[in-house]
């Protein structure tokens, strides 16, 4: 067992929970899920992602907030980055076998770094407002 000095020297990367980041990432999936099976359409648009998104965020700030992680703002963008990643890879395979074509942002490489840059930012906000919860909590870091 790695002591506390040890565990402080660690690399950032080391030190995240990444079983609750992959936990995380896996609740996300709903996003793109309901589109992909036509929930998004079946429910209304604009309608249905913007809910699904408040609804996943207030899954991450509350996980992250309530909870005893010890970096909130990197695992939530770290978060943030894993759910570019997978709807990414989602989208590259499941749109070849569903439309018989790729669809999203492989076909317009352009639209990667845009993708990781809005999703990271959307963690860190996540990150942010579970910080605050942890301050009105009354936990420090």
């Amino acid at each position: 067992m790695a002591s506390d000095e040890n565990r402080s020297t660690a690399p950032l990367w080391r030190r995240l929970n990444w079983p609750l980041v992959a936990a995380l990432v896996a609740v996300a999936l709903v996003r793109p899920l309901s589109s992909i099976t036509g929930l998004s359409d079946a429910l209304g648009r604009p309608a249905t992602p913007v809910v699904l998104t408040v609804a996943v965020s207030l899954v991450w700030i509350l996980a992250v907030g309530l909870s005893r992680v010890r970096h909130p703002l990197a695992t939530l963008v770290v978060t943030g980055l894993g759910y570019a990643l997978a709807s990414l890879v989602l989208s590259a395979v499941l749109s070849p076998l569903l439309t018989g074509q790729l669809r999203g942002p492989l076909v317009t490489p352009l639209a990667v770094l845009p993708l990781f840059a809005v999703n990271a930012a959307w963690g860190a906000l996540c990150g942010l407002c579970a910080l605050g919860l942890r301050r009105l909590r009354g936990v420090r870091p």
